[in-house]
């Protein structure tokens, strides 16, 4: 064993308290990081899976003047399905209106504003990611049937089997009021109560039919084998120039359309690692104290050994080794304990109210990329928290010290 370990290690047998000390506050620095940035990362993903669940990862949107909507594009539907990366396509035509449920059988009447999707259903389960049971409700919804998300639903007070009325203009005429009455035969649930709370879903013809629109569309539902390909797809797949019929299919992908929420997704993760991560630093530099101390305290032992031929560069070594020891195992343990608490976070996820966040559950997704450069970083401050006294201790001048 050299002597850079053996002078180290003595050191940190005499101070076993305050080792220990330093070592938690690094483990802990550590495991308070890894795991934020796992619930951050469950979050942002919980949301994104949310909000795409009942959307397409792309919207092929018809422009024209015609706001009642366009013919569908037999084109354009040829290239949807011949592409590769395209797992579903529907098209479907939208309608924003008001839902509302007559009163009855002790219940007063309700009415809640809504976003109305007219879809194929056969095809429109290819071109969502609902679960397995929504996909069924959505398959088998019958022509005078709607679905519901759960939370507009909740607010119509709305049950299986009631008829609830959709209010809508039709066609280019926005004065002109329609309604027509619907029986509610199921809901759906993404877990994000903004879309639970707004979307509703009835056949194509029947929502044509109300908005006098019929054989017109307002677009295409698309979506693909990985959502990350949606910005690059969203350009490809139209043409963006008009159709024989005039009509033009403009790509938005879910990155833009929610775009806002990406962005804050993304400096909120940032925020909170800026933040923790001075955490780790103020843990690392704790260790300052615990080694400046030990160097007023062995400035004598200091002296005698720089007298005997030791360099500064061993003194300065003993004690970066000292709190590269210390750092490390306050690292490791933080790592094991971050690991820990994030995947009983992934076993068990934090419930949320559903009325107040996007979403009703806060999982942990801990990734390997943070705790690597978490590593780095608590590892960096230690060193440079064991570099000051290492300085000052390399700097004790012997003969003074003798004297």
């Amino acid at each position: 064993m050299s002597l850079t370990w053996l002078l180290a290690l003595s050191h940190l047998k005499r101070r076993q308290t305050q080792n220990v000390l330093s070592v938690l506050g690094v483990a802990i620095g550590v495991m308070v990081l890894t795991t934020a940035l796992a619930l951050t990362n469950g979050f942002v993903s919980a949301l994104f899976d949310s909000t795409i669940k009942a959307q397409p990862h792309i919207e092929l949107e018809a422009w024209e003047s015609n706001l009642a909507g366009v013919p569908r594009d037999a084109a354009l539907e040829a290239r949807l399905s011949s592409t590769k990366e395209v797992v579903g396509w529907s098209p479907y035509i939208t309608a924003q209106g008001l839902l509302a449920r007559r009163a009855g059988s002790g219940r007063g009447g309700t009415q809640s504003p809504a976003q109305i999707y007219g879809v194929t259903p056969q095809l429109e389960v290819n071109a969502l990611n609902l679960s397995p049971l929504d996909r069924q409700r959505l398959a088998t919804l019958p022509a005078d049937g709607i679905l519901l998300g759960r939370d507009l639903a909740r607010s119509l007070g709305a049950f299986v089997g009631d008829t609830v009325y959709i209010l809508t203009s039709s066609g280019d005429n926005v004065a002109t009021t329609k309604r027509q009455a619907f029986r509610m035969t199921g809901i759906f649930t993404t877990g994000n109560f903004i879309i639970d709370n707004v979307l509703a879903f009835t056949q194509l013809e029947p929502l044509q039919s109300l908005r006098g629109a019929t054989g017109l569309i307002s677009g295409y539902h698309v979506r693909l084998s990985d959502a990350d390909l949606a910005p690059r797809l969203s350009n490809t797949l139209p043409t963006n120039l008009p159709n024989q019929r005039g009509a033009t299919f403009i790509g938005k992908p879910w990155q833009e359309k929610y775009r806002n929420i990406v962005d804050s997704m993304t400096l909120q993760k940032q925020v909170i690692a800026a933040v923790l991560t001075l955490i780790v630093i103020v843990a690392a530099f704790g260790m300052v104290n615990v080694f400046l101390l030990t160097v007023f305290q062995k400035t004598q032992e200091i002296a005698i050994l720089r007298a005997i031929g030791a360099s500064t560069r061993l003194v300065q070594n003993v004690f970066l080794l000292k709190g590269l020891v210390l750092g490390g195992i306050g690292l490791i343990v933080g790592n094991l304990l971050g690991l820990a608490l994030s995947y009983y976070f992934v076993w068990q996820p934090f419930r949320l109210p559903g009325d107040l966040f996007f979403i009703s559950a806060l999982p942990a997704q801990p990734k390997a990329a943070d705790f690597l450069w978490v590593s780095a970083v608590s590892l960096t401050a230690t060193l440079l928290a064991a570099f000051i006294p290492a300085r000052l201790a390399a700097r004790v001048e012997p003969a003074k010290i003798i004297r």
